[in-house]
């Protein structure tokens, strides 16, 4: 049981490498085959970062997001198949910002059916460390 931990946040960490590496197709299937290896609700969680990170990239060429954290301000609401995060933050280009966002999956937590997502405030960077933020 003690392996569990290590064990998971060691995929975590691949996943997030992988995201940041590959092109995307490989990394399509790269991040499929490490999410099927999650629990459902750690799939649910990072299905979701991983649509969060893809979104605000690709809808505003002013950030290059590469890593959020749902719960920085708060904690976020979960259902069965859906987070609501009104409290998270997601660092671009070293600098780490505000956050709403909501993402609804399908059942597997493979496919994203709903996303919304808010940015809010630059964070300053002596609030880092109370949030748990690094560069």
């Amino acid at each position: 049981m003690l392996l569990l931990a290590p064990m998971k946040k060691l995929c975590l960490m691949v996943l997030a490498s992988l995201t940041l590496v590959l092109p995307a197709k490989a990394m399509d299937n790269a991040l499929r085959a490490g999410l099927m290896k999650l629990d459902p609700e750690t799939r649910l969680e990072q299905r979701c970062d991983a649509e969060v990170l893809d979104q605000i990239s690709h809808d505003d060429h002013n950030y290059k997001a590469d890593r959020v954290v749902a719960y920085a301000f708060a904690t976020p609401q979960m259902s069965a198949d859906a987070i609501k995060s009104s409290g998270a933050a997601f660092r671009s280009k070293g600098q780490w910002y505000r956050l709403k966002f909501k993402c609804q999956t399908a059942p597997d937590h493979m496919q994203v059916l709903q996303f919304r997502y808010k940015i809010g405030d630059e964070i300053p960077e002596s609030d880092w460390s109370k949030y748990n933020l690094y560069d």
